[in-house]
């Protein structure tokens, strides 16, 4: 039986390529949050949205400030009344850096080519926000209302880690406050399956320290008798790693249950998905998976990468004995692991029994952030089913995702009480935060349309109102 949702729905498609240029708009905006060079382009682009969020037809538009941060945007249309339920679609407007990185076009200019659109933030995560957008527009011309309140936010600080989140929430409750959220920076496993995210493996960093004399030695009067502190690093990484460049401290293995387990394997991350998504060269192999699911390594086991050293580069060669070495890790936390644990795993791995005796330290570096793990139950997640279906022709599929989203871990703090779906456009070819990073246009196409009837669907639900 059709339902309003569907004509809103074909509305919605006609105009797919007014919403491919509303995109391209804000793409052409370089945001860049981790840059002070850019801050006025990330409040200049805040500023545009704002100003289109209004014309959408969403009310109340402003531009959220507090002194030290840049800049969140917020929106309502809150004319259901209280008899619907609210629902929060929270996006980012922030990009990452492009400097240095090998585009095959103007990173800031949207292209096309093929059935994906190339640009930074293209699905990282513009698309995202901007398919609500599409959805919200098609909604009032159609029928001259929405089904359900709705309140938007887009941070412009997610990627610096959503420092000054909580501060917004603890400022404009009224903005956050709501019965059910949509958090739209996740990814799908691919172009023909949607993705529910439920999982992230965590963050912590350490500074491995290795010293052993006052200041560097000749190296010919000293070697054989005094410790050289860049071996030795070289010795304690080769602790943690094994030979296919996993970590090895067997404390950090987790298990998971069968049933999991089952479902990863029918994640579609094969060989050569894995080769185009993480870019492999033609004659290197991914990982051998030792008979568990690719997606169980990529999002429920620990990974540790090494990010920087100290150790002489070829400008800084000399015959001599360093005085001291020191490495920087990147450790992402598994699910339901303890960074504190996983510092006290490496202490037992690192600390003990120092190759030639030299003075270890690890230090604990600032920026981490907790691993998530959420259980999706309750009408709110078979309301979104039902409209995937509609969608993609399919509900979504329960995934994980291996990074750290500190925004994520602060939503399911917050509001852990409510219905999170987090959901996205992103898919393995996407190359977030890489060079040509691009969107798969149908992947939005089927976004905007989900999102279309998940309005229907949650507004149906009273039960939600809280």
């Amino acid at each position: 039986m059709s339902t309003p949702a569907d004509a809103v729905a074909e509305l919605a498609n006609s105009r797919f390529d007014h919403a491919v240029d509303r995109l391209s708009s804000y793409l052409a905006v370089p945001a860049i949050s981790c840059d002070a060079a850019h801050h006025g382009d990330v409040r200049t682009l805040a500023a545009i949205i704002c100003g289109d969020l209004e014309a959408t037809g969403l009310q109340n538009a402003r531009v959220l400030e507090l002194e030290g941060a840049l800049p969140c945007v917020a929106a309502e249309r809150l004319d259901a009344g209280p008899h619907k339920p609210t629902l929060l679609v929270y996006g980012h407007l922030d990009l990452q850096p492009v400097k240095g990185e090998p585009w095959d076009t103007d990173p800031h200019t949207a292209v096309i080519k093929g059935e994906r659109l190339y640009a930074r933030g293209a699905a990282d995560d513009m698309g995202g926000w901007v398919s609500h957008m599409a959805a919200v527009k098609a909604w009032l011309d159609q029928t001259g209302a929405l089904p359900l309140n709705i309140k938007i936010v887009i941070e412009g600080e997610e990627e610096i880690g959503s420092p000054n989140l909580e501060r917004f929430m603890d400022a404009y409750p009224e903005a956050f406050s709501s019965d059910v959220m949509v958090l739209t920076d996740c990814e799908n496993p691919s172009i023909d399956i949607p993705g529910l995210t439920v999982s992230l493996r965590g963050l912590v960093e350490f500074k491995l320290t290795v010293s052993a004399i006052a200041n560097d030695v000749h190296s010919g009067l000293w070697g054989n008798m005094v410790p050289d502190v860049s071996t030795a690093l070289i010795r304690l990484l080769s602790r943690i790693i094994d030979d296919d460049g996993r970590l090895s401290i067997d404390a950090l293995r987790t298990t998971s249950d069968e049933a999991w387990r089952a479902e990863a394997r029918a994640v579609p991350l094969d060989s050569e998905t894995i080769r185009r998504g993480a870019r492999l060269l033609d004659d290197i192999d991914p990982l051998d998976p030792r008979g568990l699911p690719p997606a169980e390594w990529l999002w429920r086991q620990p990974a540790v990468t090494l990010l920087s050293t100290t150790l002489p580069t070829p400008d800084m060669e000399k015959n001599a004995l360093r005085a001291n070495a020191s490495a920087t890790l990147s450790v992402r936390v598994a699910p339901g692991q303890d960074v504190s644990q996983v510092q006290a795993a490496f202490e037992d791995a690192l600390l003990v029994d120092p190759p030639g005796g030299v003075k270890v330290t690890l230090e604990p570096q600032p920026g981490t952030a907790g691993s998530w793990l959420y259980t999706p139950e309750g009408p709110a997640f078979e309301a979104a089913d039902r409209a995937y279906v509609k969608a993609w022709g399919r509900p979504m599929l329960q995934i994980g995702v291996g990074g750290s989203i500190p925004f994520v871990a602060l939503f399911g703090r917050r509001y852990g009480d409510l219905p999170l779906i987090l959901n996205g456009v992103m898919d393995p070819e996407t190359g977030a935060h890489g060079p040509n990073e691009s969107l798969h246009l149908g992947v939005f196409r089927k976004a905007i349309r989900a999102n279309v009837h998940l309005y229907e669907e949650l507004a149906a639900l009273p039960e939600l109102i809280r």
